[in-house]
């Protein structure tokens, strides 16, 4: 195997996993290339490790290995796109929804990874276009959000579904979510939990001004065509939490289904319903 390896400087406890990763991949005789990005924590580490270009580590890389939180591994993703790359997540963050490996599993995930143990599953990848950006494509893991930027007025989102229209939300903004997206922003907004096979899309408003206002589910084949209006200046379209544009009303936006997925590599014995319950207290009774 060929792993290439990146992570967030900014999380405490980067170094000493690197270091532990590197030693377990030279002991190991495996291959690797390490972003040149994490050069500064190497600089008591051997001359011979192999540093490059975030895009250069994933020449010929069976696997790329991300050390951080799941922004980290967002940003993985983006980099990835449509190589098909699985990426493996070790949380140094907080809640890491989307990180497979604590850092004192990361020894034994190797040992399971180099003797094959190990599964990759697919996730859905959303496509956005605007007709103000022509030409330009938006990829998101999680989300794909148009809102009111910095304006503190609402706006209107009128929603159609393979051209029939569904509603117009009026309030803050709107998030078209993955099942995988469905435990990030649109959570917090009232959004529903939705396992990470299901083959379809979440459409949740933000701050709705009306108590009508609800979220929808519709299949994944859906082309969800979106214009907002405003009386601000702007609106602001975002993927993933990265700002992508910043765009004048009325704004024409389209989602779809990408033509590929991303590949997470998961450790085996280990549910969705386990990182629930792990991560969120999900079913837990927290009053005592």
């Amino acid at each position: 195997m060929r792993f290439a390896i990146v992570g967030n400087v900014e999380k405490p406890g980067l170094g000493d996993a690197l270091r532990l990763l590197l030693e377990r991949l030279e002991s190991s005789g495996m291959e690797y290339a390490v972003d040149d990005a994490l050069a500064p924590l190497l600089s008591d580490v051997a001359a011979s490790v192999r540093l490059r270009s975030r895009e250069a580590c994933l020449d010929g890389a069976t696997m790329l290995i991300a050390l951080g939180g799941d922004g980290t591994i967002l940003a993985a993703a983006r980099t990835v796109g449509d190589r098909g790359t699985p990426i493996l997540g070790v949380n140094l963050g907080k809640l890491g929804f989307l990180a497979e490996v604590a850092p004192e599993e990361l020894d034994r995930a190797l040992t399971e990874i180099l003797d094959g143990k190990f599964l990759v599953e697919e996730r859905l990848v959303l496509e956005a276009r605007c007709t103000a950006l022509p030409g330009k494509m938006t990829y998101a893991v999680n989300d794909i959000v148009v809102d009111k930027s910095r304006s503190s007025r609402v706006i209107d989102v009128e929603t159609y579904i393979d051209g029939a229209y569904a509603v117009t939300y009026r309030g803050d903004g709107i998030i078209i979510s993955t099942p995988t997206g469905s435990t990030a922003y649109a959570l917090s907004n009232g959004g529903p939990i939705v396992t990470p096979a299901s083959a379809v899309f979440g459409i949740t408003p933000i701050s709705p001004h009306t108590l009508s206002g609800r979220p929808l589910i519709v299949p994944a084949t859906s082309l969800v065509r979106v214009i907002a209006h405003a009386d601000s200046e702007e609106i602001l379209l975002s993927a993933d939490g990265q700002e992508e544009a910043f765009l004048k009303p009325p704004s024409e936006i389209t989602v779809r289904k990408a033509d590929y997925p991303v590949r997470l590599v998961k450790r085996p014995g280990k549910s969705y319903f386990d990182v629930l319950r792990a991560k969120l207290h999900w079913g837990r009774d927290v009053r005592f």
